[in-house]
């Protein structure tokens, strides 16, 4: 059933972006996991050229500063495990390429080795952080989205 404004036909999309997350008719959050993975890959490309010569000390604080921020990411409550992990992997092998390490690295042991937060650390920290401003903020409506047991970002 086609909807009308003052008159006026809307057109109906299955995708949009809003303040950079993509918003779905299906409410999946699947293709905004790729938009953050191809992103991944553009920055992991780009800092590895420019700071090939630089010190390990300085690639792990770069990678905190453009690999850690996954804008939106405690949003992400309907995605399949395959996206889920192709992103996961994807922010293991930046860092991999970014620190100029073999491939067949331990993703575990060189995060912990180098004490970084690897992908699991850095979703619980950014859902985390989420719920906890949630929680706090002065809107009714959003503390208490935020303290129910049965919220999704809760489950994640």
């Amino acid at each position: 059933m086609p909807l009308a404004l003052a008159g006026a036909s809307l057109k109906t999309v299955t995708k949009f972006k809003y303040l950079g997350h993509w918003v779905t008719d299906n409410l999946s959050d699947n293709v905004d996991l790729e938009r953050e993975r191809r992103s991944l890959a553009v920055r992991c490309n780009m800092l590895a050229r420019r700071f090939a010569w630089c010190s390990r000390d300085v690639k792990i604080t770069l990678f905190k500063a453009f690999y850690v921020s996954f804008y939106s990411c405690g949003l992400w409550v309907d995605y399949t495990q395959k996206a889920y992990n192709e992103l996961r992997v994807r922010y293991n092998n930046a860092f991999l390429v970014l620190l100029g390490l073999p491939r067949r690295c331990s993703a575990s042991g060189m995060f912990a080795e180098l004490r970084t937060d690897g992908f699991a650390a850095v979703m619980r920290k950014r859902c985390a952080l989420l719920e906890a401003r949630l929680r706090a903020s002065p809107n009714r409506v959003l503390s208490v989205f935020a303290s129910r047991w049965d919220s999704p970002m809760l489950a994640r």
